[in-house]
């Protein structure tokens, strides 16, 4: 499938417009959260309903000055935009050849910055170590703290845009990062820096969120009261020097048996909310640990993982969700599936109970080595027994809730962001079912191509 790039009436340097035509389906995804019956509701506009992709009235995108001014048939909305002042001309055109045209996707959960790796531990999985014994031996979190700890900003900032270039080409164009491989305050604070700096460089929005909570440091685990000393560190000493810095939109605690407790997470919480931060939770990741039901109490943005959450805390979260924030259940299944866990976590339970659910990536050295968000969505449709139109909505508009960017990011309604990504697929139901294929034809972030296949 050849894409083509029209100019306008000026160069297209000149044009702040962009007309994206020719598509066979744009999932909008407008309306707000999806949960429950309306998971898979991608406000869909299918050319075939009007004729074909290259009939007057199939469905467009226009986008002007980095904002999303118009979407629907194309005779209509040229028609709107020329009765309020924005001139045809200015619009560059952009062919989709038949293609599918969505939101730009949001991974909502990554540990974007890390040095060193750790590949060794898939061969002790296989012989049978679990993830807590492989920690309690100073491997998993600890092995990746100790080399970040020695990395630089410039190293980081070099290994952070490598994937980044990666995750843009599977279609993301915003992440949320966490810091979380310092467990100290100066690389704590250069690992958000990083994270800043990498969101100010573009082309993909980073959003850094503060994870000093994520285990307890060597320096402390020789203590008798080693947890809880780190919990008045972080409280003490981290909280209020990340605050400082200004660039953490929000903190994490990693909530599970022989991690930090529900009680220990609540504190941490409380007090990062007093600094003006959101909250989110990694909750029940191994073990029913109370974290759904945190998440629920706080009006956390998400509570992620949920591997194994108790009937009490999808409880919780179902009747959150029914309230004036739903917490997001923020789900990553290349990570059960990474580790070997034999099952995943019970989407179609959440989503029964209304409980509003969003897919991550989870990228990290040691449980989930994936960029691709494409990828979490086939993972989530086999394991997870998710609808191709439930997966994207989780990675698109849900997504953008959990991290707390649904202003901007998620959907294709005017105003927001003019995040866009064509795909080499003639339906929605195709982006999940061509597994680990190279789908992505071309993004759009802020109303500027950024990445073009072959280009």
């Amino acid at each position: 499938m050849s894409l083509r790039l029209i100019e306008g009436g000026r160069g297209q340097g000149d044009a702040p417009g962009l007309l994206i035509h020719g598509a066979s389906q744009i999932a909008t995804l407008a309306g707000g959260l999806r949960r429950g019956a309306s998971q898979g509701d991608l406000a869909l506009l299918d050319a075939a309903d009007a004729g074909g992709p290259a009939a007057p009235s199939a469905p467009v995108v226009a986008l002007w000055d980095g904002r999303v001014v118009g979407v629907g048939p194309r005779d209509r909305v040229e028609a709107r935009l020329e009765a309020n002042g924005y001139s045809l001309a200015r619009f560059a055109r952009l062919d989709a050849d038949g293609g599918v045209v969505t939101p730009g996707l949001v991974d909502p959960h990554t540990h974007l910055l890390f040095a060193g790796t750790r590949e060794r531990e898939l061969v002790l999985r296989q012989q049978g170590a679990g993830y807590l014994e492989i920690l309690q031996a100073g491997g998993g979190i600890l092995s990746t703290v100790a080399a970040t700890r020695s990395a630089d900003a410039e190293t980081l900032a070099a290994h952070g845009r490598r994937w980044l270039d990666e995750m843009l080409r599977h279609g993301v164009t915003t992440v949320e990062a966490k810091s979380g491989y310092g467990l100290d305050l100066a690389t704590e604070l250069r690992l958000l820096a990083v994270a800043h700096r990498l969101d100010a460089e573009g082309p993909v929005s980073v959003v850094p969120t503060f994870l000093g909570a994520h285990a307890v440091p060597p320096e402390f685990r020789t203590r008798p009261d080693g947890t809880e000393a780190y919990v008045r560190h972080v409280i003490d000493e981290q909280l209020p020097g990340v605050a400082a810095q200004g660039h953490a939109r929000s903190c994490d605690v990693f909530c599970e048996q022989g991690v930090f407790t529900a009680d220990q997470s609540r504190r941490i919480l409380t007090a990062a909310r007093g600094y003006g931060m959101a909250v989110r939770l990694h909750a029940d990741e191994l073990a029913p640990s109370g974290g759904a039901e945190l998440a629920a109490e706080l009006g956390a943005l998400s509570a992620d993982h949920l591997h194994t959450p108790s009937d009490a805390g999808l409880a919780a979260l179902a009747a959150a969700a029914d309230g004036p924030a739903p917490t997001v259940a923020t789900l990553l299944p290349a990570t059960t599936w990474f580790l070997m866990a034999g099952d995943a976590a019970p989407a179609r339970r959440f989503i029964d109970a209304g409980v509003p659910v969003a897919l991550g990536t989870d990228f990290n050295p040691g449980t989930s080595p994936t960029p691709s968000l494409p990828l979490v969505m086939t993972v989530a449709c086999l394991e997870m027994k998710l609808s191709p139109a439930e997966a994207l909505a989780a990675v698109t508009v849900n997504a953008a809730h959990a991290v707390g960017v649904a202003d901007e990011a998620g959907s294709l309604e005017p105003g927001k962001a003019a995040d866009v990504v064509v795909w080499r697929a003639t339906s929605v139901e195709q982006l999940p079912y061509w597994v680990g294929a190279d789908l992505v034809d071309v993004v759009v972030k802020r109303g500027r191509v950024v990445y073009r296949r072959g280009a």
